[in-house]
């Protein structure tokens, strides 16, 4: 019994150097993704949501809309105002042409005397008084549409502020939609229909997680052995003894030594410089926010 004993004491120990002095994986840590948190950007009570947790958004899909009523009618109340005061601007074309029909006259009357003149049946001061009267309602014409054009000019700019006061409603009223602004999978909800929104209130995190990245770190000594773009061999957890395994490429390698995060391996390990990187694998499903992984960069699998 005591032979027993000792041979398994023997075992254990000899089992435990072997697996401290070298690792089955080359890096290690854990998965993560590029999560976004879509804020409210209206004030009002949400009045749709149509999103769970776990449901998968298209970019640019609409989710819910926050209460608009009263921006609508201060919109429709701008739009009246602005009417009113174009409602006031002058008919240029019947006020003109009164005059155009006095300028007709004057011209085919001095265009007579032209005539009567060259017959001697009219003295030349009839003509000369006649060209007289012609010019000065030319003069008139081109004051009164100076005129009529100074007025409705100034009634388009006195609607400018207010169109520009409906530019902004309509602003308010496009953000008070919600519309998701990435693809990918909701991961949190914070809030509820009928539920109050103000502007920055978050209301749910989304991410991408077709693709995901392991953040791993890896010791100096493996340091110089890898390059970004490089395909490396992605270990997880599938049962007691035995890994899961999937392809993935380095998309990233830090420049700075930094000492080992405390959840990566003992103690000892953890007092060592390591550089930290990023692996994307694509995910089947299985691969989850938080989730430990390895990384082998050459050999067999190593299944034990």
């Amino acid at each position: 019994m005591r032979t027993t004993v000792l041979l398994f004491s023997l075992f254990t120990f000899f089992y435990t150097s072997c697996t401290d002095d070298k690792l089955p994986y080359d890096a290690s840590g854990s998965f993560e993704a590029v999560e976004t948190i879509v804020s409210a950007e209206a004030n009002g009570v949400i009045k749709k949501l149509s999103l769970e947790e776990g449901q998968a958004l298209n970019t640019g899909q609409d989710v819910g809309y926050i209460d608009t009523i009263q921006l609508y009618l201060k919109k429709k109340q701008l739009e009246a105002q602005a009417m009113a005061v174009l409602s006031k601007r002058p008919n240029v074309a019947a006020e003109m042409a009164a005059l155009q029909e006095e300028l007709r006259h004057a011209k085919r009357e001095q265009e007579r005397l032209v005539n009567l003149v060259k017959a001697d049946a009219a003295t030349p001061k009839q003509l000369d008084d006649a060209t007289a009267e012609m010019n000065i309602i030319k003069k008139r014409i081109t004051a009164q549409q100076s005129s009529l054009g100074i007025t409705s000019t100034s009634l388009q700019e006195e609607t400018n502020p207010l169109y520009a006061q409906i530019e902004q409603l309509n602003d308010q009223l496009a953000k008070s939609k919600i519309i998701n602004p990435v693809k990918g999978t909701v991961l949190t909800k914070y809030i509820e229909e009928n539920e109050m929104a103000t502007v920055g209130k978050p209301l749910y995190r989304i991410a991408d997680i077709s693709s995901i990245i392991l953040r791993a770190y890896i010791n100096g000594e493996k340091f110089s052995n890898i390059k970004v773009g490089q395909p490396v061999r992605v270990q997880i957890d599938q049962g007691k003894d035995t890994f899961k395994e999937y392809a993935g490429v380095i998309e990233w390698i830090s420049d700075k030594a930094e000492f080992t995060p405390k959840t990566i391996q003992t103690k000892d390990e953890r007092a060592n410089l390591v550089y930290a990187i990023k692996v994307r694998v694509k995910n089947d499903g299985y691969l989850k926010i938080g989730m430990y992984g390895q990384i082998v960069l050459k050999g067999e699998n190593n299944n034990k």
